[in-house]
């Protein structure tokens, strides 16, 4: 069956609403692994798709091997299941040397997770190892990618106002946009509208033991005992602070100035500009669940 994307800019989220995801189709106590939700939901950017259709080691795949590839593992995961596929990627809807990061064939609806960039900024510097400056000019630069590592295939980014439009106005896909800073602040009413945006059905007690099992705390605690498998070699850790706001206290004024400056038109469609241009986490915003 065709491939549901769940889809953002890194340090968006992506992993927490994955966790939610598994655990909700698991309904159990017991909360699922973050080791192990890729059961539940698969990530276009695993290594092993890259070996089973090459028959060479990843890591001796170029990155140009990768780029060519890249659609016949979107077909391989297509044809896993029966049902719908959950599959993750950081991936812009873009092309890269006239290949397609995301196969429109294989594609049946994707949701798209988004968090404030200034948010964004500051995870994604620790995330990489690198200062906030330099996440600034990734943010904003069309040639942003996440490299290949490890066990994963490189992703193609681009900026931040870019990747966004890339997937929201991929009016025939999309099936819903929802807030980090919403996920966060009113969970319950906001992941309710995540499985029904996803066309499953709404079980509120399976929903609140699945919010329970995926919370912040529980997901931290998992990495701190076991580590976590897509945690960057660069970070000291995967799950840092999941705060809404910190970037008030990491950014100087004229990093926040730079980011506005470069996504104002982004920022106020999605409610983390005011109506004075003012940086705001989570305003109104019609185009969001």
């Amino acid at each position: 069956m065709p491939i549901v994307w769940l889809a953002s800019y890194p340090k968006s989220g992506n992993t927490w609403v994955r966790s939610f995801i598994a655990n909700y189709l698991m309904g159990t106590d017991r909360p699922v692994h973050i080791n192990d939700i890729t059961h539940f939901t698969f990530g276009e950017h695993q290594a092993e798709y890259y070996e089973h259709l090459s028959g060479k080691a990843f890591d001796t795949l170029t990155d140009d091997d990768i780029n060519r590839l890249r659609p016949a593992v979107q077909r391989y995961i297509d044809r896993q299941r029966k049902e719908a596929v959950f599959v993750k990627t950081h991936s812009a809807v873009t092309e890269l040397d006239g290949v397609p990061t995301i196969l429109g064939e294989v594609t049946i609806g994707a949701l798209y997770i988004i968090r404030n960039p200034l948010a964004v900024c500051v995870s994604y510097a620790h995330h990489m190892g690198v200062d906030y400056d330099t996440a600034v000019v990734a943010l904003g630069s069309p040639e942003t990618q996440l490299a290949t590592h490890g066990r994963f295939a490189f992703q193609v980014l681009g900026g931040w106002s870019d990747h966004v439009v890339s997937w929201v106005d991929q009016k025939k896909a999309l099936m819903g946009i929802t807030r980090y800073e919403d996920l966060s602040r009113r969970p319950e009413e906001a992941f309710t509208k995540v499985v029904r945006a996803l066309k499953m059905p709404v079980d509120k007690a399976r929903l609140r033991q699945a919010i329970k099992n995926a919370n912040f705390k529980t997901l931290r605690s998992m990495e701190n005992k076991s580590g976590f498998i897509e945690a960057s070699k660069k970070a000291e850790r995967f799950f840092r602070k999941g705060k809404v706001g910190d970037w008030r206290t990491e950014l100087n004024a004229d990093q926040i100035a730079r980011i506005v400056a470069d996504h104002r038109t982004m920022m106020c469609r999605f409610g983390y500009l005011d109506s004075k241009g003012t940086p705001v986490d989570g305003g109104p915003a019609k185009d969001v669940l």
